[in-house]
């Protein structure tokens, strides 16, 4: 059992699963709360300055720790051959990223998006035709949208990135020893009902005024019908709330909470071992602020193209997750060997 100021990690306990135990302390209890209200206050009041330093601080970051945790927890799903097409898929929107902005690159990126589910999904249900076929016929229906759609489509991707940490701590949360109920629903607090208040103009009246910068934001925020009015600014800081959340998790929570998704990665990837990562993180944000303070638009599409890998990477696994399709890994069947893993 290793112990720490804010939780308590207990190896093989309850329900005889193998999978380790977690008691959540004081810090990680009001932790979520405290970042939530610190959230909407910087979004509602400085809803631009919130998305450009935070991207600025902390994008590099948690592409790096985000990774991290998907490929140490789910080692099982990420691995050989599958891996392999995973990241020649990514690879593909990687170049689309990368060039010009245009028509054809965008398509290219919604078609090879809609591929990387469709390699999931033939994977996750091998032997199970009839699922396997109605998956497939729900991606086509989507992605024919998609293609009908495509400023919608960048829109949704954006927000979507954002809330999908709540599946990753829904799985997380099985293995709290007790207050699961009451961590979900937190969870569900900022990815649901505080999005929902916002858009409904429940804080108006704590809204900063636009200004031509936010303007220029929320056209990758903002639904293409709602661009010229006042929700496009509710969206604005919509985003920039879900993204610090995002950061949230990705920089504080599960890197300290998830010490065997730490250590199954660092089995896999000797390398990134303990402060490497950090290293590896923090020196990459550094440059990419400085190419933000230079020239802000080649900075944010270098860095659309970086984030390709730790956004694209984390949809199968949610798949197969959605599909109940028993993603958790090998590597927490058995508790971390005090060799590799860390104490919280």
């Amino acid at each position: 059992m290793a112990t720490g100021i804010t939780g308590v990690h207990l190896a093989g306990a309850a329900e005889g699963d193998g999978r380790q135990r977690t008691v959540l302390g004081p810090v990680a209890t009001v932790g979520f709360p405290l970042a939530m209200v610190g959230a909407l206050v910087m979004a509602l009041r400085l809803p631009v300055g919130t998305t450009v330093f935070g991207l600025a601080l902390f994008g590099i970051l948690h592409n790096v720790t985000e990774l991290r945790y998907v490929l140490g927890r789910f080692d099982a799903v990420l691995a050989g051959p599958f891996l392999r097409l995973l990241l020649l898929l990514t690879s593909g929107i990687v170049l689309c990223r990368l060039l010009p902005a245009g028509e054809l690159p965008r398509t290219a990126e919604i078609l090879l998006a809609y591929g990387l589910l469709g390699a999931a999904c033939v994977h996750g249900l091998r032997g199970r035709r009839g699922l396997c076929v109605g998956a497939g016929g729900v991606l086509v229906c989507a992605a024919a949208c998609s293609l009908a759609y495509p400023d919608y489509h960048f829109v949704v991707l954006a927000h979507l990135h954002n809330v999908v940490p709540l599946l990753f701590l829904w799985e997380w949360s099985r293995g709290l020893e007790r207050g699961r109920r009451l961590f979900r629903a937190v969870q569900c607090g900022w990815v649901v009902a505080v999005p929902g208040l916002l858009l409904a103009g429940a804080f108006d009246g704590l809204l900063a005024p636009g200004t031509a910068w936010a303007d220029r934001l929320s056209a990758a925020y903002t639904p293409p019908a709602w661009l010229d009015s006042a929700v496009a600014l509710r969206f604005l800081a919509l985003f920039a709330f879900l993204q610090t959340m995002h950061y949230v998790v990705w920089v504080w929570f599960l890197p300290r909470y998830a010490p065997e998704a730490t250590a199954s990665f660092e089995r896999r990837v000797p390398l990134l071992h303990g402060w490497r990562v950090w290293a590896l993180g923090l020196a990459g944000g550094a440059a990419l602020a400085a190419l933000f303070a230079s020239d802000y638009a080649s900075g944010k599409q270098l860095y659309a193209a970086i984030a390709t890998y730790h956004a694209y990477l984390e949809f199968p696994v949610l798949l197969m997750l959605v599909l109940g399709l028993g993603t958790g890994p090998a590597s927490l069947s058995a508790s971390p060997s005090p060799s590799t893993s860390a104490p919280v």
